[in-house]
């Protein structure tokens, strides 16, 4: 959540910073529901003032031996109006609050314009793309066999849930563990494991509610349903996490954390669920956008002054395991137009996949500032006794998994059915140096 008082200050700068992510700020609206908001506070702290001093007036008057019943009215009308200013009072500054809510984070300077994917950044690539002496097929006519079954998880479930099977289904889970093991040994990561359900003010708090509602899974809980009247308003909703960033990051809300706590460093791998609302017909050959899928998630809250250095590490974390696997792979900053909602920066690692002949994103990390810690009233304290200040968040795919596995297959094929296992995971795999699709491994 944008700082108000920045709002309060220049809303027109704001509006104008906010035009590099395509967003929109009604800057009237705005204005009139701020001038609003101070007349009505005005006129609340002046009728609480005439209140107070009448109240008074009335035990002076009465100790005088005077008539107190015109103050006593007055005292009345006073106050029927002062609730009335107050219940006005409370109207406006919901509706500012929803405005506010709905405001996404300013993008950073360093990121480009643009409107779209197209306008993205290069800043580097590693590797190459591999050269093969026959025509590469996707992962998709990789796995026919059986290794992926994608017809089994539509019978199940529906479109855009899979069954693995098999060594792919084994290799899926070594890349997680393997994922794991690197950031927590070699980047110092703690180990964490979240719930895999959230609730609305943990949604709201990383930015996913109120604005993307469409993009979650709600979960319908038995029993609300014998819940009546005030009791059924106030049952908690919960939705199935889109990512382990909500989770993990929902760990600090409402917390004041020393300031030698500081910088945490979170990772774990859960499973992630979107509706991909706005995404139908999109990548629907595959594997590549999912409803149900893994990912390993790192997550830092760091100290202000360090959030950019935190950034950059992060997105070397993040290159680390794409490095390790020998996948070639660029990194893209965000243009305004691809950027989150309440992301400040992003960079987006592709790793190239042969059967598509393009770079696919398989890896997001971003850097949210203060945003987050706002909404989730995350805060630290550089001082024993020292005011509390907004921490800074940042989180990254520490890489998804499943399109992890679709990069493996399809640069490690050998054009006879066989998959070599990189050398990094050939222990997670028992010592499975090759898996042999065509002999239904």
């Amino acid at each position: 959540m944008l700082d108000s008082k920045l709002l309060r200050q220049d809303p027109t700068a704001v509006a104008k910073a906010l035009s590099k992510k395509g967003f929109t700020l009604d800057v009237a609206l705005y204005s009139s529901l701020e001038a609003r908001r101070k007349d009505v506070q005005t006129r609340t702290e002046t009728l609480q003032s005439e209140r107070n001093a009448s109240s008074k007036n009335i035990g002076k008057a009465k100790a005088a031996g005077e008539d107190i019943a015109p103050l006593l009215a007055t005292v009345s009308t006073l106050g029927d109006q002062l609730d009335a200013a107050k219940a006005e009072l409370d109207g406006v500054q919901d509706e500012l609050q929803a405005m506010l809510h709905g405001i996404p984070n300013l993008p950073d300077e360093a990121v480009p314009a643009g409107t779209s994917e197209d306008d993205n950044q290069q800043l580097r690539m590693i590797g190459t793309p591999p050269k093969f002496n026959f025509e590469p097929l996707d992962h998709v006519d990789l796995t026919a066999g059986g290794a992926l079954d994608f017809e089994t998880g539509a019978k199940i479930t529906g479109s855009r849930f899979t069954v693995m099977n098999g060594a792919v289904a084994s290799l899926h889970r070594a890349l997680g563990q393997f994922m794991l093991d690197t950031h927590t040994r070699e980047h110092g990561y703690r180990e964490v494991n979240v719930p895999y359900i959230a609730n609305a003010d943990s949604l709201f708090g990383t930015g996913q509610l109120p604005k993307f509602a469409d993009d979650l899974f709600k979960v319908e809980k038995g029993g609300t349903e014998q819940l009546e009247g005030e009791a059924a308003e106030q049952a908690p909703e919960f939705y199935l996490i889109p990512t382990a960033e909500v989770t993990i990051t929902n760990i600090y809300r409402d917390r004041i954390l020393d300031g030698d706590q500081l910088p945490v460093r979170n990772v774990c791998h859960t499973p992630c669920f979107r509706s991909e609302a706005g995404s139908y017909g999109r990548d629907t050959r595959g594997m590549i956008r999912q409803h149900q899928f893994e990912k390993v998630e790192l997550v830092q809250v760091v100290r202000p002054e360090e959030s950019w250095n935190a950034f950059d590490e992060l997105v070397s974390h993040a290159e680390t395991i794409l490095q390790k696997l020998g996948l070639n792979f660029r990194a893209m900053l965000l243009c305004g137009g691809d950027l989150g909602f309440a992301a400040a920066r992003t960079v987006d690692l592709e790793v190239w996949l042969p059967g598509q002949s393009k770079y696919r994103e398989i890896s997001s990390c971003s850097n949210f500032l203060d945003f987050q810690a706002r909404r989730l009233q995350a805060r630290f304290r550089a001082e024993a006794k020292g005011k509390p200040e907004l921490v800074h968040t940042l989180n990254g795919s520490g890489l998804a998994v499943g399109r992890t596995l679709v990069a493996v297959l399809e640069n490690y094929q050998d054009g006879e059915g066989k998959i070599q296992v990189p050398d990094v995971l050939q222990s997670y795999m028992g010592g499975v140096t090759v898996i042999d699709l065509a002999a239904g491994d």
